[in-house]
């Protein structure tokens, strides 16, 4: 429900605070009053550009003299509506209070350049959100209004909700999504098969020649470093010898420890005590050394016995380098390389299996998703039909009994078909006999477009979504029995659905729940909700015009008395 609109400087409006009740609220006033600028700073609020007619243009939205000019909205909405998966979807719904309703603010800033700042919650956001979250909260149906009912991608969901059967086009549109998932697996898999078949002499080559060559994890570095020893074999062998030399030669560390030694373990029992520490640190450097005499003697013998080494290492090694160069990949690569190819390889081999598998599941998932399509078809043919004749009931007493109303159904191809289903669907009218059907915003008049509005609202009142509906001047160019019919479908829509209507009817803005008169006083606009006793007045003004008799008044107690007695069924039918 649209709770409060404050607008501040906004055209003629220096500063105006509408609260507004469940039901029917009505907006009156005399022609130029500023009825008009109300609407379209709730539509500036809610995301929408401001209608030229009521001077809302870029560079003169701001009152004269103002900096800028504001339009906030406020609306209270019942947990669980559309709108809050919206605000979760671009980080705005965290800041909700909890519970059963929640208040959601619109809010739009207009500056003297003309350009504007939306904001929803008092956080910041682009235009378009802006719009799209009050498209969910608010439709505004005016004289040359295309949004809601008149806009064609609505109309598969509006006839889906009058028929009950959401949760078939439900299921149909994931049926649909899992048809393309399907057929993507397909693609994908089709692709890479191919993609091996191209390649599939080369992979069973390459695979070959790697295995021949089995190279090993690490084993091009490990042989790098093995030349690099060999390569320098006889400088390496003349240190190692020099070093031996030095360890077991004449005068060498060896022979020098053990002389040591020898000479401790002579002296007297009194001297070995004394020097037991050095001797024992003696004995240690000599098991040391000769340790390390053994491991260079190792390593000598080993480069006297790999004198064929070299040329193997080096064989093995070049042969490593050269494979990497051809398939571009570092010699550490090659061990991966080689598992790859191997890899595609059993992927072309089960490639048929599994494509024969992928093309089934197409063809499992597409006869599901047509099967459900054609049932849904079928119940949106009677819904179809259904809808037409609730609409046909309600087109003579809005003056519109020369208008025909249809649901086409128009029947896709199998490439066209998607999620909504196999048929694309379109509301349209013929507002003259013969002249052949077409869109609500193509065919029907300003005035009319309105009324059409009121008729299918009427008959869908109870699947449509929970949203506010703004008219402005649906009444236009009626009267009598045609206005007192447009009351009555407008106070009987209301009873589940919040409005909001300017009118020049007396006889629709008695059936108001809540009523807003709007004056205007040299350049500045006044809005006041009126009590019961100024509800007559400004009836009776409606009524009589320039002069109020009491006549008018009469007439306009006996119109609200009328209003607020309960509606019975047989006045229901004649309506």
């Amino acid at each position: 429900m649209l709770a409060s609109l404050t607008v501040r400087d906004i055209v003629l409006i220096e500063k105006a605070e509408l609260s507004f009740g469940p039901g029917l609220n009505v907006l009156t006033g005399e022609t130029g009053a500023g009825k008009s600028i109300l609407l379209d700073a709730l539509g500036l609020a809610t995301g929408g550009r401001g209608s030229g007619r009521a001077g809302l243009r870029p560079g003169a939205g701001q009152r004269s003299g103002a900096g800028q000019g504001t339009a906030s909205a406020i609306f209270t909405v019942e947990s669980g509506h559309a709108v809050f998966a919206l605000l979760d979807e671009n980080g705005l719904g965290a800041d909700l209070a909890c519970g059963d309703t929640n208040e959601i603010i619109l809010r739009r800033v207009v500056f003297a350049d003309g350009h504007t700042r939306a904001f929803v919650n008092d956080s910041a956001t682009g235009v378009a959100l802006a719009r799209a979250v009050g498209a969910s909260l608010l439709e505004m149906h005016g004289q040359a209004d295309d949004r809601g009912l008149f806009d064609n991608a609505t109309h598969r969901g509006l006839l889906d909700a009058f028929g009950g059967h959401v949760a078939l086009a439900v299921n149909v549109a994931a049926l649909h999504r899992a048809h393309a998932a399907a057929t993507g697996r397909l693609d994908e898999l089709a692709r890479a098969r191919e993609a091996a078949s191209a390649e599939s002499d080369f992979l069973s080559y390459a695979a070959d020649e790697l295995a021949q060559l089995a190279p090993e994890e690490g084993e091009e570095d490990r042989l790098a470093s093995e030349r690099a020893l060999l390569m320098n074999a006889s400088r390496i062998a003349e240190s190692l010898t020099a070093a031996v030399n030095f360890i077991s030669g004449d005068g060498g560390a060896e022979l020098t420890l053990a002389s040591a030694l020898r000479r401790l373990s002579r002296m007297a029992v009194e001297g070995r005590q004394a020097a037991s520490a050095a001797e024992t640190a003696l004995d240690s450097a000599l098991v040391l050394t000769l340790e390390a005499k053994q491991e260079l003697d190792m390593l000598l013998a080993r480069l006297e016995a790999d004198s064929g080494r070299l040329e193997a290492a080096e064989e093995r090694l070049f042969g490593l380098r050269a494979a990497a160069r051809k398939y571009r990949v570092p010699g550490g690569k090659l061990v991966d390389l080689c598992a790859e190819f191997k890899r595609k390889l059993a992927l072309l081999d089960e490639g048929t299996a599994s494509v024969a598998a992928a093309e089934q599941d197409v063809v499992r998932t597409h006869a599901a998703f047509l099967e459900a399509g054609r049932e849904l078809s079928g119940v949106r043919k009677d819904a179809a039909k259904r809808l037409e004749r609730a609409v046909a009931k309600e087109l003579a007493p809005l003056k519109l009994g020369a208008a025909r109303f249809r649901v086409a159904l128009a029947a896709l191809d199998e490439t066209q078909a998607g999620s909504g289903g196999l048929e694309r669907v379109i509301f349209e009218v013929e507002t003259i006999e013969g002249a052949g059907f077409g869109s609500l915003t193509k065919v029907a008049s300003g005035g009319e477009l309105s009324r059409f509005a009121l008729a299918l609202k009427v008959a869908l009142a109870e699947a449509s979504p929970s949203t506010v509906l703004v008219f402005d001047e649906i009444d236009r160019g009626v009267g009598g029995a045609v206005a007192d019919a447009v009351g009555q479908r407008l106070q009987r829509l209301a009873r589940t659905t919040q409005i909001l209507l300017v009118t020049h009817s007396p006889q629709v803005a008695a059936r108001g729940s809540r009523h807003f008169r709007i004056s205007r006083l040299g350049d500045t606009m006044r809005v006041e909700a009126l009590s019961d006793a100024a509800r007559v007045e400004e009836i009776a003004r409606m009524l009589a015009g320039a002069t109020v008799t009491n006549e008018a008044r009469a007439a306009a107690k006996r119109l609200l008395a009328e209003a607020a007695k309960p509606e019975t069924p047989k006045k229901r039918a004649r309506a």
